[in-house]
């Protein structure tokens, strides 16, 4: 095969129909449009909001209710029972965390919650933990660092 030779399936590129280009095409004068109306016009048509001059439904709804705060930050939240998973005396990081599969990304910011019991000392690093986590954690004889995030 050479370069000259490439060309395209026959049949899967269909030249666009020209109209509005005189009688001869078979798509002149009203260029397959009818005569008159809203839809025979440039521009002309409905959008897809309108319903036939019904309450459309996107109006009919009722809107977003409560409050989303700008500034959120949001946290991935990992419980205290699926971190015995780690070794005993083991440093746990966000990064250890995604390895191991409890989180999905390691540049996550992690929150410990105390869901669960520990039984071995960690030391775990994270960008929040509840009271009660860290209370667990330490009560195990392990250490909670809260990472700048």
């Amino acid at each position: 095969m050479k370069l000259n030779e490439l060309a395209p399936q026959p049949g899967s590129r269909k030249r666009s129909r020209r109209v509005g280009r005189g009688p001869a095409g078979g798509q002149g004068k009203t260029a397959g449009r009818g005569t008159k109306g809203q839809n025979s016009r440039s521009g002309g048509g409905k959008g897809p909001y309108f319903e036939g001059g019904q309450l459309p439904l996107v109006r009919r709804l009722p809107w977003r209710r409560g409050f989303r705060p700008v500034n959120r930050i949001p946290y991935t939240p990992v419980n205290l029972e699926r971190l015995a998973a780690f070794e005993a005396g083991s440093v746990v990081t966000p990064q250890d965390m995604a390895v191991a599969g409890l989180i999905k990304h390691g540049d996550a910011r992690v929150k410990v919650l105390g869901s669960g019991d520990i039984d071995r000392a960690l030391t775990i690093r994270a960008q929040a933990f509840s009271v009660s986590a860290r209370e667990k954690i330490e009560a195990a004889g392990g250490k909670a660092e809260v990472l700048e995030s």
